[in-house]
């Protein structure tokens, strides 16, 4: 039987020059669940993600995957064990088509195999409402379908972890929806941590929801849990979402 937790942080900690962005986070990530991770700007949600996904080398303490301790593991292992991470910015090929933005992400998965290639090209297009775009070079997108682009482009890779860094960053209220809509249908079929600003959208995709604050975990609970919790409405939810 496959574990609760496909991932988890024991006291992972980050000091630069003395300050301390993170101390002693305990984290746990629910397998095939939407987890969101928020708090004010400056909470260490940045370093915390680095951290985990291998771009940032810890202090202190521990990462584990699926049980194994990746904690001195580089990105580029990370990734070839199934972490995928999008950035806070689109970070698409701009002079290349859709599909073949897509192809790229595929290819470290299915080189040499031409046929499978192109079905999962196909098939992650279809996934996320872009296959009416697949021949459209990517730079001429709107912003928005850059951003789910960015998306196939992870799932191309068929993640294990899929790490969304502010994903609806400069998405129209049309867009955002989308977006909504496209994480509930994700859900289940990988595991999603989403660093989000936005608390409709983490309200309305997390199953759960962690709230780092000063670099420390401060809160851990269903969206429910979160809003009614007294430390959470004083640090972040009575402040503006955007901050």
């Amino acid at each position: 039987m496959a574990a609760v937790n496909i991932l988890e942080t024991r006291g992972l900690s980050k000091s630069f020059g003395g300050v301390h962005a993170n101390s002693d986070v305990d984290f746990e990530l629910a397998r095939g669940k939407v987890t969101a991770l928020i708090g004010p700007n400056g909470a260490g949600k940045s370093t915390f993600v680095g951290m985990v996904s291998g771009r940032i080398e810890a202090t202190r303490g521990q990462v584990l995957f699926e049980g194994a301790d990746i904690s001195h593991l580089p990105a580029h292992k990370r990734i070839q064990l199934g972490l995928a991470y999008t950035f806070q910015i689109t970070s698409i090929f701009a002079g290349l088509s859709v599909e073949e933005n897509v192809a790229l992400a595929a290819r470290r998965l299915l080189a040499g195999q031409p046929e499978a290639l192109v079905k999962r090209v196909t098939s992650v297009l279809a996934r996320v409402g872009l296959s009416d775009r697949a021949v459209q070079i990517a730079g001429d997108l709107s912003y928005g379908h850059q951003r789910i682009l960015e998306i196939a482009m992870g799932l191309a890779q068929e993640p294990k972890i899929f790490i969304l860094d502010e994903p609806t960053q400069g998405l129209a209220e049309s867009e955002v929806d989308d977006f909504i809509t496209l994480v509930r249908a994700l859900a289940g079929e990988t595991t999603i941590l989403l660093i989000e600003h936005n608390m409709r959208v983490v309200m309305e995709t997390a199953d759960m929801i962690a709230v780092l604050d000063q670099g420390r975990m401060l809160a851990e609970g269903t969206p429910d849990d979160i809003r009614a919790n007294a430390d959470v409405q004083a640090a972040y939810l009575g402040t503006s979402t955007d901050a």
